[in-house]
Parts: C-alpha cells; sequence; structure tokens
C-alpha cells in the first residue's frame, strides 16, 4: 500500500500542543504502517482516557482536555487515525474502510494493553469508537460521548448530504478553512495547526473518503458491526456514561445526541454547550472538569 508521511516540521511550534508523538509500526495486520499517538501520564495510572478523533481533525483537537485528564491522575492516550495527523496517509482513497479503521484501533489497544478505558470520542471517533466495548468489555468501563452518532443505514439528513456532496466534489479540502467555520473563534495559528498534517491533496484521501463511508444504505460496510454495537449499548453496558452537546452543530447537534442518549443504558442528562459546534471538543476547558467531576475523579 502507497503512503506519505507528513513531514515533521509541519507540527513544529504548534499552539497548546506540547504533547511529544509516540509511534508503533508493528501492529497486526498493518505492519510497516506507522501510527502515531499521544501518551500522557503515568503508564502505570489506574485509569486510562482513550481519545479518538473524527473528520477531519487530528489528535490536536484534545489539547484542551489531555491536561485536566493527566492532572487527575489518569493516563490519556489520543490516537491519529490511519490518514490523519502524523500518522500515515495511504494514498489511494478507496484504501480507506470501516473496517480498515474498526479493525486498527482494535489492534492498537491491544498492542498497547490498555485496561480500565474510558472512551472519549466525538464524530467518526464515536462511528468507529461506540463499536469497540462490546467486543472488549473487559477493557472498557466508562464512556465520554460528544457529537457522534451510531450509522445503521438508516438515511441521512439533507445537512449532511450537502457536507457528503461538497466533499466528494473537493479533492483539495481546505481542512482548516473547514474547521474554522465550525469554530470560528480558532486564531490563525490553531486552523493552521489543523491543517498541518495535509500539505497538499495527496495527504487527504482519509479525509475525503470519510463521508462516503458514513452508513447511510442498510447494505453498506460496517452498518451489521454498529447495529450490533447499538444493542450492546442499550442492553448490555454497565459502565458510566457522561453526555457533552455542542448545541451549534447542524447534522450531530442535539436532535442525533438526544436520540443517542436514549439508546445508551444509564446516560444521564447530558451537559449543553449552547455556543459550540460540531467540535465540541474546542470548549475541552468545561466538558473534561465537568465529566471528571461527574465520575467522582475530582
Amino acid at each position: 500500500m502507497d503512503t506519505v508521511r507528513t513531514p515533521d516540521d509541519r507540527f513544529e511550534n504548534l499552539p497548546d500542543w506540547n504533547f511529544a508523538s509516540q509511534y508503533i509500526d508493528t501492529l497486526q495486520g498493518y505492519e510497516g504502517m506507522r501510527v502515531a499517538y499521544v501518551d500522557e501520564g503515568p503508564k502505570d495510572a489506574d485509569r486510562v482516557f482513550l481519545c479518538l478523533h473524527g473528520e477531519p481533525s487530528w489528535s490536536y483537537l484534545y489539547r484542551h482536555m489531555i491536561p485536566h485528564f493527566t492532572a487527575s491522575g489518569a493516563r490519556v492516550i489520543a490516537p491519529d487515525l490511519i490518514g490523519f495527523g502524523r500518522s500515515d496517509k495511504p494514498i489511494d482513497d478507496n484504501a480507506y474502510t470501516f473496517h480498515f479503521h474498526r479493525n486498527y484501533l482494535l489492534r492498537f489497544i491491544e498492542a498497547l494493553d490498555l485496561q480500565n478505558i474510558t472512551l472519549v470520542c466525538q464524530d467518526w471517533g464515536g462511528l468507529l469508537g461506540l463499536t469497540l466495548p462490546m467486543d472488549m468489555q473487559t477493557r472498557f468501563t466508562r464512556l465520554i460521548v460528544m457529537n457522534t452518532g451510531l450509522a445503521v443505514g438508516m438515511g441521512s439528513s439533507d445537512g449532511f448530504k450537502a457536507w457528503r456532496d461538497y466533499v466528494a466534489n473537493t479533492p483539495n479540502l481546505p481542512i482548516g478553512d473547514i474547521m474554522r467555520r465550525a469554530t470560528p473563534h480558532l486564531s490563525d495559528a490553531e486552523v493552521a495547526a489543523y491543517d498541518a498534517p495535509f500539505p497538499d491533496d495527496k495527504y487527504k484521501a482519509g479525509a475525503r473518503r470519510f463521508p462516503a463511508l458514513v452508513m447511510t444504505e442498510p447494505d453498506m460496510e460496517g452498518v451489521t458491526t454498529s447495529k450490533r454495537a447499538a444493542a450492546f449499548w442499550s442492553t448490555e453496558w454497565s459502565g458510566k456514561s457522561f453526555m457533552a452537546i455542542g448545541m451549534q452543530d447542524p447534522v450531530l447537534g442535539p436532535p442525533a445526541m438526544h436520540m443517542l442518549r436514549k439508546l445508551i443504558k444509564g446516560c444521564p442528562e447530558p451537559l449543553e454547550l449552547a455556543e459550540a459546534g460540531h467540535f465540541v471538543q474546542e470548549w475541552g476547558d468545561v466538558i473534561a472538569p465537568a465529566a471528571l467531576k461527574h465520575f467522582g475523579d475530582i
């Protein structure tokens, strides 16, 4: 599989990003493909926060949440999905499938032998991440879920269709501009940080591909897996949950999140952030302490 690797100098002097990247290139089924992740806090901590980003961001999205989690004494793992951040990037759009991404996350968790995991997820971090605990039930104990869902082939909104069509017709996606439109308060330096992994369109296959992978038809790859996950969350999940909603999200905002809340067994009333949009982690200085207090970690 032909891949590209973003030059290291693209990641220099990013605002609020003082976390060293770790790398692994021996994951089963992904041998030789280097994937990147942040690993902060004590390696022997009794709690692990696994922070999964989505489209078209990378682990930089969690920069406001990681310090709060580590200050509570926890370990934080924030991987870059393949095709994003500092992870290697297959250049063929068709290399990216639902199970290509999901299996990577399964193998990654096994390789690091993560235990007592709090899953922290948003967007595709949730579409993928919410399908993991059912197959690793002894590893996952808690959930922080934000502006995401489970796609089970039930159609899509006009807003999502417009987004999918836009991406399909824009091969050189303006990643930073997309982030700024959804999160207007970002500084120019922060917008540049979101652009950093993608020097040109050759690096953007993963970002181009994700909207087309959302399971809006019943025969799409991942529907069966996601239906199993929906059943797990509604009947088998016994861990603590915390939900935060960016209320300005036009696609995965309040209606979608309240549907998801009803699905997750024992999920309490959500934290609603009136000014936040889709990339709600940008309000992480509010969300992370609230989640930690809810769990009794602080």
